[in-house]
């Protein structure tokens, strides 16, 4: 395990920040979503979206430091699907340095267990890494977690995490 963790939530004055750290995530997940960069080099960031994290009620993004060091980040947002009153886990992103010394398995159960929200993960199945490290930490979680199904995007899969214990 690697040093302190903390959890640090960001403020506007962190967008360019956030974008930087999401340009590594987008090229991890570019293989098997085929996204290729745009004619700057960068990978295409929708603006108006990432600046909701800092606009919107329970929206937010936060980073992830080991011993004072960037080691990722996280984002939140409030489910906009019909029926779902929950808060989603959007995006988790942890440098490779960081990796295999479980601190995003420690990130994502602080965060899937604070707070009286319902909690919401999504992830492709086709990121193999996403899916072995979300089956782990669903697993391990100290709360329910159901499979659901969602219609928005077909191809995802859907975890509702209560605030129940199993």
């Amino acid at each position: 395990m690697s040093g302190a963790i903390e959890l640090v939530e960001t403020g506007p004055e962190h967008m360019e920040l956030i974008r930087n750290l999401y340009q590594f995530y987008a090229y991890e997940s570019s293989d098997w979503e085929q996204e290729d960069v745009e004619v700057d080099g960068r990978f295409y960031i929708h603006d108006e979206h990432l600046a909701r994290y800092w606009q919107e009620p329970l929206w937010s993004a936060h980073l992830i430091l080991v011993d004072g060091f960037i080691a990722g980040f996280f984002l939140i947002e409030r489910s906009e699907l019909p029926g779902i009153d929950a808060l989603e886990l959007a995006d988790l992103f942890i440098l490779k340095k960081y990796r295999r010394q479980g601190v995003g398995r420690a990130v994502a159960t602080q965060v899937l267990t604070s707070g009286t929200n319902d909690w919401l993960v999504r992830f492709y199945p086709q990121d193999e890494s996403a899916l072995a490290f979300w089956r782990t930490v669903l697993a391990e979680l100290p709360r329910a977690v159901h499979e659901i199904a969602l219609d928005d995007e077909p191809q995802l899969l859907n975890f509702r995490v209560t605030r129940t214990t199993h």
